[in-house]
């Protein structure tokens, strides 16, 4: 596995708005009755399917053979489902609908994440990437830190309170460490876009 250490100014810019956010609630920020974390989350849901498009956009011209486009499927398949899950697999905008509708669209939404790991191929690119490719290191723990201090705060765990001062800001401050996270994610994507596209 290859690392790079390279530091980009956006992921440095989050890392340090992550050590910021906590301080935000000192500012009264009006949550104007929840439409903040709404219009947040509806941001994340679009910057998901941006990511998902702009991956498929990136593929489409190439022609790639059948592991390494297995590949790149399979990371659109990723956003799509990220972006479902943000979205609650649709139930944040149809609330009254029965709930078993939504866990068929979240089963197909997953399935193809897993079943395509089936494939021999895509198993042997995947593993040819981890072996070949440069980790962008600071993209990947800035998502990783961003997904503990979210869940850390949505679930009242015990680290929660490094960042969590007004328990009114907790599902801002959720929203807002999830930015950080969608970052380090598409960042990581398009930096092995961009090796990718210097080894062909």
């Amino acid at each position: 596995m290859l690392i790079s250490k390279k530091l980009s100014y956006p992921t440095l810019l989050f890392i340090g708005l992550g050590l910021v956010f906590p301080f935000l609630t000192y500012f009264n920020i009006p949550l104007l009755d929840g439409a903040l974390v709404t219009a947040l989350e509806n941001t994340q849901a679009l910057l998901f399917l941006a990511a998902a498009i702009f991956s498929y956009f990136f593929i489409r011209p190439r022609q790639y053979a059948t592991g390494k486009k297995q590949f790149w499927i399979w990371v659109i398949f990723w956003w799509i489902l990220l972006f479902g899950r943000s979205i609650s697999w649709g139930r944040d905008y149809f609330p009254d609908v029965a709930h078993d509708y939504f866990r068929i669209i979240s089963i197909l939404l997953i399935a193809p994440v897993l079943l395509m790991l089936l494939s021999r191929k895509l198993r042997a690119e995947i593993i040819v990437k981890l072996k070949t490719t440069q980790l962008p290191i600071f993209s990947i723990v800035l998502a990783l830190l961003a997904v503990i201090i979210a869940d850390a705060i949505e679930h009242n765990r015990a680290i929660s309170i490094f960042f969590l001062y007004d328990v009114a800001y907790k599902d801002f401050l959720e929203e807002m460490y999830e930015f950080a996270l969608i970052w380090g994610l598409f960042e990581a994507t398009y930096l092995l876009m961009k090796q990718e596209e210097a080894d062909t």
